[in-house]
């Protein structure tokens, strides 16, 4: 199956080359899609220069920081009219490990839709604040009792998709970002009844450069979950 990760980028100079180099490392017949938004830091310039010698490297070049979340539904987009089977997201600041990939491909031979999961085998994260970490946990559970989808970990961000799957999806209609995002395209999928797997993960928080928590994503996200459990309820929220 051809196979692509989508890799948002916002002043990520510092680790986008090494993090397609390391990517690269573990799958080396796998793509790499870049969707930069307008980051003043050159990274753009980075990918592009790096697209010179590799063919396996592309980029979406958006005017300015638009969010997480449409940044990836113009990454999917873009992987779906260019026919890859499988794609991938992941962040580019290594905070998801590029060993896991490996991994990722053997589980979706059998699913729709596999999610890194943190919380599925205890907590598995590495440096984070035991505020930040009480905050994700518990937002885990709240989304879990309120849309009652199963899912341990629906607000990661490692996850690997069927290009089926998201073909189903209208990604127009997408408008959350950051864990709004996560949790929306989660429950698209389950309402769709995709084959579901979370694949145990150890998250290590950035090391290099500025994470892009706020408390708008986080209410965001807080409202999101009823929303899609009322458009659910109203037969508004099948897709």
């Amino acid at each position: 199956m051809k196979s692509i990760v989508c890799i948002p980028t916002y002043n990520e100079s510092d680790n986008i080359i090494r993090m397609i180099d390391a990517v690269h490392g573990v799958v080396p017949e796998t793509h790499i899609l870049v969707i930069d938004d307008g980051s003043p830091d050159g990274t753009a310039k980075l990918v592009r220069e790096r697209m010179l010698t590799d063919t396996r490297v592309h980029i979406v070049e958006r005017s300015g920081k638009l969010g997480l979340g449409t940044a990836y539904c113009a990454g999917f987009a873009k992987a779906l009219e260019m026919g890859y089977d499988v794609i991938m997201q992941m962040d580019a600041d290594f905070s998801h490990d590029p060993k896991d990939l490996l991994r990722f491909h053997d589980a979706i031979a059998t699913n729709d839709l596999v999610i890194g999961s943190r919380y599925v085998q205890g907590v598995n994260v590495i440096n984070w604040p035991m505020s930040r970490l009480l905050l994700s946990w518990f937002a885990n559970i709240y989304t879990r009792v309120i849309t009652g989808m199963p899912i341990a970990d629906a607000t990661g961000g490692f996850k690997c998709f069927r290009a089926d799957v998201l073909r189903k999806i209208d990604l127009t209609k997408i408008r959350s970002n950051g864990y709004a995002f996560q949790i929306e395209m989660n429950y698209k999928a389950w309402r769709l009844k995709a084959r579901m797997f979370e694949l145990p993960i150890i998250f290590t928080d950035r090391v290099s450069g500025v994470s892009k928590m706020s408390k708008n994503i986080v209410y965001e996200a807080a409202f999101l979950v009823w929303k899609l459990k009322l458009a659910t309820i109203f037969s508004f929220g099948k897709r």
